[in-house]
């Protein structure tokens, strides 16, 4: 989520300086710049891939006056989405409702059993897609204060909604049960920002109710039939009969426009994750594994025009749409699941890439982030260009097919020609507008997307590796001097340098991304920006208490300037960070940080249930504590649900370099979750599974015919 900023308009949009994703996706010369939005801002739940309406529009009103959303259980299969509350009942107030496609299908679901509302006793997930609300209620007069009838509603994000009445009185029983309804056909970003309307007026209509609008309608149908439908009040009754200890169920389905009920992209044996499984003697990583994977498919959309590509939605319910960064982040991090994901999400965006001449060609497109109190928004798009070459070496590594890389090979040659141009003579990058400051995570991103870039080139007999390794060999050499801040202390990176050579140096999870540097040939860790002093040093300061928050890696330091715990730039645990920070620290020689780190955001998932939101307060951990929930984060997040993955999978330390038939484990030697075996894992299409010992000792248990281990 996104807070204002200073530069921001009333609706949290800002000038980006790059065309938009959307009018990117519909081909031909790229539009002239416009503006773009806050990356980390509310997009519209539309489902819809890059060159269809309403993907990334602004949400109406301002992002700080979103309404909360952390103790709502939201249910996910997009495009489909229901946001309940805890009471079960849907009262059309705030979020509550069914949503397809960004639009709210169905605003209110009020359930009476003889003429009273059930109390309310539980609700609770029951997987990424659905969830359960029980309530109870005394029918029988001569039964004393004990309740005698459960009504159990099951509630899916496809649309449809079981109620089940089971009684426990002695006799049979004759209840009349109504159900009131209703819908303003709304858009999310005018629910959010409460100018949503009145309910539309309802028709009889087959089985159940019919609304209509200019824009389109939607009809709930009950199975069965009601007794009698009341349009003027949206109200369906049945007179049911309940036996003694019986049960009956009915059934309504929200259909908008005559549409099909909703099928995910990650349902079935099509959907692109592999069936792991995690078994620890730390209980809570299979829950994690399980709900990571769960929310995963839940956020899986389809490339409209393409459907067999399928991509990550950013999260619910606010960015349910495609947000280049981090779709490719977060495919980048369920590499070890399998690459089919990988390879949907890079054609969907090579799609989206800008042609034509000009100092945008081959980038793709994105808006603008906000970045904290200390610096200006950044463009999410340099992230995805420049993510866009590591994903695909990456891919390759743990077994993209050959055709499939070569097939992309070409769009990440263009990202790397976008990077050698926007550098030109110079040493940095700026990833926004001239005069505007070198980030310190940027020059990471374009070093590895150079260095892993260089390598895909040369394994596949294309020109430029040569002369990205120049620039890469001297952007390292100096940035080890101009972006490191010297203090009493040993010092520290720099969040930026400005074009006149001065440091931004408060520390925040930004530096992780120095880390972070990608497996490079014959699967091993490409060279970071950092010499090994410095890299010592940054792990000290990673781990040190204004850091390591003991749930997670804080996004500002607590001692800096405008730390704020809740901050989502400026002190919030960030869970993609921290698992950067993690498998970097690891790679590095520095369990003992990571292990601290990672120990944290697994004791946080377990407070969330094993379902980890994008970000949570940045609060100290104390015995007994809680991590406190940040009231507009998405939860399902891509990025989070993905970093849980790689969390998991990076305990093992898992290289492949699957052109070159090997694979090398670099597993955790002080084993942090005690012994833990992974199974169901992708290594070239084929099931892998490891097992790494209380020892920290790993060994493969499962490979692919051929795979070897690497020394």
């Amino acid at each position: 989520m996104s807070m204002p900023h200073p530069t921001s308009a009333p609706d949290g949009t800002r000038p980006s300086g790059h065309e938009s994703a959307q009018s990117a996706g519909r081909g031909g010369a790229p539009a002239a710049p416009r503006p773009g939005r806050d990356a980390d801002a509310p997009l519209l739940p539309s489902g819809r891939g890059p060159g269809t309406p309403r993907t990334s529009l602004p949400v109406p009103g301002r992002s700080a006056d979103l309404p909360p959303a952390h103790t709502s259980l939201i249910c996910a299969a997009l495009p489909g989405l229901v946001i309940s509350t805890a009471e079960g009942q849907l009262t059309g107030r705030g979020l509550e409702g069914f949503y397809r496609a960004g639009r709210r299908t169905l605003s209110r679901c009020l359930v009476r059993v003889a003429g009273r509302e059930p109390l309310a006793v539980q609700a609770r997930m029951l997987a990424a897609d659905r969830a359960r609300f029980v309530g109870t209620l005394r029918a029988s007069p001569d039964t004393g204060p004990d309740p005698d009838v459960v009504v159990e509603r099951t509630r899916h994000a496809e649309g449809i909604e079981r109620i089940t009445l089971r009684s426990s009185a002695p006799r049979a029983l004759r209840l009349p049960v109504e159900v009131a309804l209703g819908t303003d056909l709304a858009e999310l970003g005018d629910v959010a920002s409460g100018r949503s309307g009145p309910e539309l007026p309802a028709s009889v209509h087959s089985a159940g109710l019919r609304w209509s609008c200019p824009t389109g309608y939607v009809t709930v149908t009950a199975d069965p039939p009601p007794t009698d439908a009341l349009a003027s009040a949206g109200l369906l009754r049945w007179q049911l009969e309940l036996p003694p200890g019986g049960t009956l169920t009915v059934e309504l389905r929200v259909r908008p426009d005559g549409q099909e009920p909703v099928r995910p992209a990650g349902r079935g044996a099509a959907g692109p994750f592999a069936e792991a499984k995690v078994v620890s003697d730390e209980p809570a990583a299979a829950t994690l594994l399980r709900t990571c994977v769960e929310d995963l498919r839940a956020l899986l959309l389809r490339d409209p025009r393409h459907p067999l590509d399928t991509h990550l939605a950013a999260g619910a319910p606010w960015r349910c749409g495609l947000a280049p960064a981090e779709a490719l982040a977060a495919a980048r991090m369920t590499l070890p699941l399998g690459t089919r994901l990988a390879a949907g999400t890079l054609r969907t965006l090579a799609r989206a890439q800008l042609a034509g001449p000009g100092p945008q060609s081959g980038m793709i497109p994105g808006p603008l982030r906000d970045s904290g109190p200390h610096l200006p928004p950044g463009c999410t798009g340099t992230e995805a260009t420049l993510l866009f070459p590591v994903l695909l070496a990456e891919a390759w590594r743990w077994g993209l097919a050959e055709r499939e890389v070569r097939e992309l090979l070409p769009a990440a040659e263009r990202c790397l020609e976008w990077l050698r141009a926007a550098v030109g003579d110079g040493t940095y990058l700026s990833d926004v507008q001239p005069g505007g400051p070198f980030r310190c995570e940027t020059q990471a991103h374009a070093h590895r997307a150079a260095l892993l870039g260089a390598d895909l080139l040369d394994a596949h007999g294309r020109p430029g590796a040569t002369g990205l390794r120049q620039w890469a060999q001297a952007m390292r050499t100096a940035f080890r001097d101009d972006f490191w801040a010297e203090d009493g202390a040993g010092g520290r990176p720099a969040a930026a340098r400005t074009r006149d050579g001065r440091s931004v140096s408060p520390l925040g999870s930004g530096a992780a991304h120095l880390l972070d540097t990608g497996l490079s040939a014959s699967g091993e860790m490409a060279p970071g920006l950092l010499d090994k002093a410095r890299t010592e040093q940054l792990a000290r300061l990673l781990g040190s208490p204004a850091m390591d928050s003991g749930w997670g890696l804080r996004s500002l330091g607590a001692k800096e300037t405008a730390y704020n715990p809740f901050g989502h730039r400026s002190g919030a645990v960030r869970v993609h960070e921290t698992a950067v920070a993690v498998t970097g620290l690891a790679a590095a020689g520095h369990e003992d940080e990571a292990g601290s780190l990672l120990r944290g955001v697994l004791a946080a998932a377990e407070s969330f249930d094993g379902r980890l939101p994008e970000m949570y307060a940045g609060e100290r951990r104390t015995p007994g504590s809680a991590p406190l929930p940040h009231p507009a984060a998405s939860r399902p997040a891509a990025t989070a649900a993905a970093a849980g993955v790689l969390l998991l999978c990076s305990l093992a330390g898992i290289r492949p370099d699957a052109p070159a038939g090997t694979v090398t484990l670099r597993p955790f030697r002080a084993a942090p979750l005690g012994e833990i075996v992974l199974t169901g894992l992708r290594i070239s299409g084929a099931p892998f599974s490891v097992r790494v010992s209380r020892l920290g000792l790993a060994m493969v248990e499962e490979a692919g015919e051929g795979l070897q281990l690497g020394v």
